[in-house]
């Protein structure tokens, strides 16, 4: 666990654990790179990438280190030329699953909603 997640969950109270939520699932690509390893199972870091289109190779390597660090992802590195590492959803990171499809389906919601309300105004 990072070293961040650890201290929210040491010190926060338990009125605030779905902060614990969002400072273990927010972040740059977090959501977006749980859900894509969720429909492919298994992805490269350059696969990531593309399907992401394209983050920073620097802010790609921090998150997915994170939710490494945090138990929701596993990377798997291959001893070849050239190196060859795999990320795939920890049982952890399967458990956030349906979490991620309800926060989806509410964005979506939410979205339309602004949108109708700035088309309207």
């Amino acid at each position: 666990m990072r070293e961040k997640t650890e201290r929210i969950v040491r010190e926060w109270s338990e009125s605030c654990d779905a902060e614990v939520s969002i400072a273990v699932l927010g972040g740059a690509w977090k959501p977006s790179i749980l859900t894509l390893l969720g429909e492919h199972e298994v992805l490269r870091f350059g696969e990531l990438g593309r399907l992401l289109e394209n983050p920073t190779a620097r802010v790609l390597t921090r998150q997915l280190r994170e939710l490494e660090e945090d138990g929701l992802i596993t990377r798997t590195v291959y001893r070849q030329v050239p190196p060859k590492v795999e990320y795939r959803l920890s049982e952890l990171g399967t458990s956030a699953t349906p979490l991620l499809v309800e926060l989806t389906r509410w964005g979506t919601q939410y979205a339309e909603q602004q949108r109708a309300a700035t088309t309207v105004s």
